[in-house]
């Protein structure tokens, strides 16, 4: 299967497992992705990950985070620069979410990392996502 936005698609399966209450999530591996999820697994959105041969390709298994109540950590994802409107931000600019309380995911120069981490790194980037 193509899919023109992997980075959409994979945020797409992670908020549907979510409302489905699956403990865990497969997405297709690629490196950019993968940053991603560590983040998510940095800022303790997610339980652990797992890279895992599916034929030729590999996939990460993503292990969902859940409180006691059996809510999501995560209360949202959204895709924010998308394959046919590019957002960028400068240094000065960059996001907050929910006043500091979610996070912004951004490709920089120095890699993707979150906003809180290109501010302290004087970097702007495209901003890919937020979690909250």
């Amino acid at each position: 299967m193509f899919v023109t936005d992997p980075i959409a698609d994979m945020l797409t399966r992670l908020r549907n497992a979510i409302s489905a209450k699956h403990k865990t999530v497969e997405v297709p591996a690629s490196k950019e992705k993968l940053e991603i999820v560590k983040i998510l697994l940095e800022e303790g959105y997610i339980v652990e990950y797992k890279l895992v041969d599916a034929g030729a390709f590999k996939n990460i298994v993503i292990t969902i985070k859940y409180d006691e109540n059996g809510q999501s950590v995560i209360q949202g994802l959204k895709r924010i620069s998308k394959p046919g409107l590019r957002i960028y931000s400068d240094k000065d600019n960059l996001p907050k979410v929910i006043s500091g309380l979610g996070i912004a995911i951004i490709s920089t120069s120095k890699g993707i990392v979150t906003d809180k981490v290109a501010r302290s790194l004087n970097v702007g980037g495209e901003v890919l996502a937020y979690v909250w």
